[in-house]
């Protein structure tokens, strides 16, 4: 009985774990896609703790 406790508890966490990586994924894609139309556009990315960028990109 303890056993089947402990599988049904590490599937839960298996399952919370890969739905919030899913959302994190998906909330970076957008992110990157985001930027990408910026940069398309040749407006600059202006969020918070964004990279540098590269000398002559400017």
């Amino acid at each position: 009985m303890q056993k089947r406790l402990r599988k049904e508890q590490a599937a839960r966490k298996a399952a919370e774990r890969d739905l919030r990586l899913k959302a994190q994924l998906k909330a970076n894609l957008q992110r990157r896609k985001v930027q990408a139309r910026a940069r398309r556009e040749g407006a600059e990315d202006d969020r918070p703790g964004d990279l540098p960028v590269a000398p002559g990109e400017r």
